[in-house]
């Protein structure tokens, strides 16, 4: 026995070494994936740094009579750890399946083979300017004001559906005769074209042109989706002047709450009743609230915020249950008006267990 003694322990020390090698290779290999956490939390209602530093207001509005607001109605945000250059390590990625408020999910969902980190960044950049306009146009349309709408080209992706056919500056009037009226009708008539052919009528240098593109299947964020591969923005003719100061933020789902923002300082009272409210989802001129991706880390990002209550896109419901941080009570909505009207419950101290709530078959 004594001679087996030191076999045994020199075992256990190739087997420590081989275990501690692993473990190093493990740190320092690359992963293909990413790690969603919660970002930071910006009151609509507040202040927000400029590109220079100084605290502005995130919300100014110029032309008309505004009011005092109270309470936060806060936008959340998702970050994203990691990227192409450098992924996060396993051990990370461990550390993070086992937090409730992080995320990991694929690499390529995030950054999509191809496209480089400022393309990515450029494109974030336009969703939110295009998400501000279709707040504002949402809005104004809420308190009845007439807003017009012109969706122009921006950007086209090489070799996309639309590239050869579209160029930038071209102004799209029409989807297959029919009048369009925002971006977020473009980017609706695309995915409900499922891949056929759709008649774009675009103003050109003063020319009005037909064109035919054919929608092509792309993976997005790991869902199947019909593109045609252009950037674009809606201008708007606003009758008064709404500017939206948030730098360091891209992406559309901070629209509902941007529409929100500006619904409250342009009514007497306070939507709020001073109470502490969270939310996210696109929105668009019509107020139609939609999908956004991170919903499980704006959540935690709200109540470490201090929100109590949470408004989510219904679309987003599912993945909700069973989620919510102890102490935020979420609230499903579909719409600026649903929005609103929860707003109305919650500053009154009304029945917020009568309001739409997230359920598994909710969306």
């Amino acid at each position: 026995m004594a001679r087996t003694r030191p076999a045994r322990i020199g075992l256990g020390v190739w087997a420590l070494i081989v275990a501690l090698v692993a473990l190093v290779a493990l740190t320092f290999l690359p992963t293909p994936y990413v790690i969603q956490r919660p970002g930071p939390v910006y009151n609509t209602l507040g202040t927000a740094a400029s590109a220079d530093g100084e605290q502005v207001p995130l919300i100014e509005i110029e032309g008309t009579k505004t009011f005092e607001t109270s309470g936060s109605l806060n936008l959340t945000t998702v970050q994203v750890v990691g990227n192409r250059e450098r992924t996060p390590s396993w051990f990370e990625l461990a550390l993070a399946w086992m937090d409730s408020s992080r995320a990991v999910v694929p690499l390529d969902s995030v950054f999509p083979v191809g496209v480089t980190s400022e393309q990515r960044d450029e494109q974030n950049a336009m969703l939110m300017v295009d998400s501000q306009h279709e707040a504002t146009a949402a809005a104004l349309h809420q308190l009845g004001y007439d807003t017009g709408a012109e969706v122009e080209v921006v950007s086209i992706v090489e070799d996309s559906a639309a590239d050869g056919l579209l160029e930038e500056g071209d102004r799209v009037e029409a989807v297959d005769g029919e009048p369009l009226s925002s971006a977020s009708a473009l980017r609706a008539a695309v995915q409900d074209s499922t891949g056929e052919p759709l008649e774009l009528t675009v103003l050109r240098d003063g020319e009005e042109k037909r064109i035919e593109v054919t929608p092509k299947q792309e993976e997005v964020g790991g869902v199947d989706t019909w593109l045609i591969g252009i950037s674009f923005t809606t201008e708007y003719d606003f009758p008064i002047d709404v500017a939206i100061q948030l730098d360091n933020v891209g992406g559309p789902s901070a629209g509902m709450m941007f529409a929100l923002g500006i619904v409250d300082e342009l009514t007497p009272g306070k939507l709020t009743g001073g109470k502490d409210i969270a939310g996210t989802g696109t929105i668009d001129a019509t107020g139609a609230v939609g999908p956004i991706g991170g919903i499980r880390q704006k959540l935690y990002g709200a109540r470490d915020a201090g929100a109590d209550y949470f408004l989510a896109p219904s679309t987003n419901c599912n993945e909700v249950v069973g989620h919510i941080p102890d102490g935020l009570t979420v609230i499903s909505t579909s719409t600026l008006e649903e929005s609103l009207d929860a707003l109305e419950v919650i500053a009154d101290g009304g029945d917020i267990d009568a309001l739409p709530a997230c359920t598994a078959a909710a969306g």
